[in-house]
């Protein structure tokens, strides 16, 4: 039967807040069934993550374990990440105030979360997955099928995670793997001479270019905002101000979905901001740097303990040099 595994707890801030989760587990079977198509797709997956994994060494990017394995090899190891934030705030220099992660031993699809009720003080976001940054994360059909631009993409994310690559505080770490895994995977279309999904990889990163310029622009407003108004007034002026942002409006509506916005919003955005808070100054050092690899070796000397303030500085000067280097 479906075992729902609690995983790991990472609590930055001890709160006194309750999280009422409402799960429905499926009755489903321990034995993994896939058809033949899609036990086709699932070793022509298996081949093609050993591929980028290789790729990902020439860029000096350790492989790790994670995604080696597929469904036919090793139970899937499904997360439900959770994320709060303290109304009214948003986590603009340090960490989120709570972050939490719950493992189960059934594919993501299997499992409804109903939905996650008002926390008093607190606003909630969550995401389901069967892809991280772990050695029990293995590829499902799921996976399998999903465009091949993403497939890479996400290869290379995770193994960014591993500890041979970086090892920062989660807020930095995201936020440099995010912005170099897109970077990596366009790079890998690149040297395959693979001209279709170079373009898709293109399209995608541009797209998310575009969404983390809009981000960074409305949380500078929405922080104004829920500093001199009414919690509630100001969520609502936030949320009828995001159709200003289309880009990032796209990404945020399609992930919130089946979510409650106004509980949403706090939480979203600072997990947002922990991700593409620096994609656009990665891209553009990437366009500035002799090479990815030697940007990614570059951005590796960021000093293990870092704050925002000391990643902003490395920034710059990386910025620096590169441009004193091409004159």
């Amino acid at each position: 039967m479906a075992v729902l595994a609690p995983l790991s707890f990472r609590f930055w801030r001890h709160t006194g807040a309750l999280l009422a989760v409402v799960t429905q587990l499926l009755v489903v079977s321990c034995a993994t069934i896939t058809a033949p198509d899609s036990a086709t797709r699932l070793r022509q997956t298996a081949g093609l993550i050993e591929d980028v994994k290789t790729f990902g060494k020439s860029l000096g990017i350790e492989p790790t374990a994670a995604l080696t394995r597929t469904v036919r090899e090793g139970p899937a190891l499904s997360m439900l990440w959770l994320w709060m934030q303290r109304e009214g705030t948003l986590a603009l220099n340090g960490p989120m105030d709570i972050r939490t992660a719950i493992g189960y031993w059934a594919e993501s699809e299997r499992v409804k979360v109903e939905r996650i009720y008002r926390v008093d003080g607190y606003s909630v976001y969550y995401r389901q997955g069967d892809e991280f940054a772990d050695s029990r994360s293995v590829a499902t059909p799921g996976f399998a099928e999903e465009r091949l631009a993403l497939l890479v993409k996400v290869v290379l994310h995770e193994d960014l995670h591993g500890d041979n690559n970086f090892a920062l505080p989660w807020e930095i770490e995201e936020a440099l793997v995010t912005p170099l895994g897109s970077l990596a995977a366009a790079e890998y279309f690149r040297q395959k001479g693979d001209e279709r999904n170079l373009r898709s990889a293109l399209t995608s990163l541009a797209d998310e270019r575009q969404a983390a310029k809009e981000l960074n622009a409305l949380v500078a407003r929405a922080q104004v905002i829920l500093a001199q108004e009414k919690i509630d007034v100001a969520k609502e002026k936030v949320l009828a101000f995001l159709g200003e942002y289309p880009a990032y409006q796209k990404q945020f509506e399609r992930q919130v979905r089946g979510q409650h916005a106004p509980t949403v919003l706090e939480a979203k955005l600072s997990h947002d901001l922990a991700y593409y808070r620096y994609f656009d100054s990665i891209v553009t050092l990437a366009e500035l740097a002799p090479s990815l690899k030697a940007l990614i070796a570059d951005l590796r000397s960021i000093p293990a303990e870092a704050t925002h303030a000391i990643a902003d500085a490395h920034l710059r000067g990386l910025r620096s040099n590169y441009i004193a280097a091409s004159h």
